[in-house]
C-alpha cells in the first residue's frame, strides 16, 4: 500500500480519493474549500492538509483532479504547490482535463525537480467515479505509468498508456470530440421522434440494440425525454473541453467542423440558463427553437 495525496475533491475527486482509502492506501487530501476536505477525512478516515505542498509531503504519489490549466498550475507550482512538497522520484498523476501544452510544461517542471508526471484524464462521469468504473487515458514515461497503474486501478475499469507526455490529454480530446457529435445526433433523433408523434422510449428500445446504440443513448435517453438535466457532466465543463479541442485542432491543422458547431450549440444552452445542466441538454435547445 502506498502513501498518497489527492488534490481536488469535486464530484469526481471526492469519490476517487475515497476508493483509494478503501483500497488500504494512506491518503491525505487537499481541497480549496477546507470544509470539504474535513468532511472527506471524517468520512474516509484519512487526513487533510492546508496546502498542496503539505498534502504531498512524504507521498509516494500525488493525484490531482481540479478545474483547468491555471488550477493545475496552482496546485503544482510555487511555495505551496505539490512539487515543492514531493520527495525525489515521487509520481504526480493528473486526472484533470487540460491542454497538452500545460501537461508538457508541468512534465518538464517535474523532471527538473527529479519528479515524474503522468497525464491521466478520465471518462465515465460522476457515476463512473462513484462506482470505480472510470476509463483513464495516460501519457508519460513508461516506468512512471507502471508505478501509477496499480494505484489508479482502485477507481478504474480500464487504464492505458497511449504514449509520451500529453498523449493522455490528446486522447481525451478525441473522446470529447466523439461525444459532442453523438449527443447532438441523439438529441436530433429524439426530438424528431417527438415531433413525429412516436413513443421515444419504444423507439430507443428498438434502435438501442442496433448500430445507433451508444453509451449516451443507454444512459441519457430517459432523462432527455423527461426534460431533466440537473445531473451529470455540466455544459460549462464541456465547453471548456471543446475549447481545448478546437485550440489544439488549430495548432495541428485538423478540421473539426461539427465540433465547432456543437460548441456553439452549447453556447446557446448556456444562454438558456443551462450552464450547469448535463451535456444531454442539447435537446432542450431544439425544443426551444421549435417552441
Amino acid at each position: 500500500m502506498a502513501k498518497l495525496a489527492f488534490l481536488g475533491l469535486g464530484v469526481m475527486g471526492y469519490p476517487m480519493a475515497g476508493h483509494l482509502a478503501a483500497a488500504g492506501h494512506e491518503v491525505t487530501v487537499y481541497n480549496r474549500t477546507t470544509a470539504k476536505a474535513e468532511a472527506w477525512a471524517a468520512e474516509h478516515g484519512g487526513a487533510h492538509a492546508a496546502t498542496p505542498a503539505e498534502a504531498a509531503r512524504g507521498a509516494d504519489m500525488v493525484m490531482a483532479c481540479v478545474g483547468n490549466d491555471d488550477d493545475l498550475r496552482g496546485v503544482c507550482l510555487g511555495e505551496d504547490g505539490a512539487f515543492a512538497g514531493m520527495g525525489e522520484d515521487a509520481v504526480f498523476v493528473d486526472h484533470t482535463t487540460v491542454s497538452a501544452a500545460v501537461t508538457r510544461e508541468l512534465y518538464e517542471a517535474a523532471k527538473e525537480k527529479g519528479l515524474h508526471f503522468v497525464d491521466a484524464p478520465i471518462s465515465g462521469g460522476q457515476a463512473g467515479a462513484e462506482n470505480a468504473q472510470l476509463v483513464v487515458m495516460c501519457g508519460g514515461d513508461q516506468p512512471a505509468y507502471d508505478r501509477a497503474e496499480p494505484v489508479i486501478d482502485a477507481y478504474a475499469k480500464l487504464c492505458k498508456r497511449l504514449g509520451d507526455s500529453g498523449a493522455g490529454q490528446l486522447t481525451k480530446m478525441v473522446n470529447q470530440i466523439c461525444i459532442a457529435g453523438l449527443v447532438q445526433g441523439l438529441s436530433e433523433g429524439l426530438h424528431f421522434a417527438e415531433k413525429a408523434g412516436l413513443d421515444g422510449r419504444a423507439v430507443v428500445e428498438v434502435i438501442g440494440g442496433g448500430a445507433a446504440g451508444s453509451w449516451q443513448m443507454v444512459n441519457r435517453y430517459e432523462t432527455m425525454l423527461d426534460d431533466e438535466f440537473n445531473h451529470g457532466f455540466a455544459v460549462d465543463w464541456m465547453r471548456k473541453d471543446l475549447g481545448i479541442c478546437l485550440a489544439t485542432a488549430n495548432e495541428t491543422g485538423a478540421s473539426l467542423p461539427v465540433t465547432a458547431l456543437v460548441d456553439q450549440f452549447y453556447k446557446d444552452v448556456q444562454k438558456l440558463g443551462g450552464a450547469r445542466w448535463d451535456t444531454s441538454s442539447l435537446i432542450k435547445r431544439l425544443r426551444a427553437l421549435d417552441g
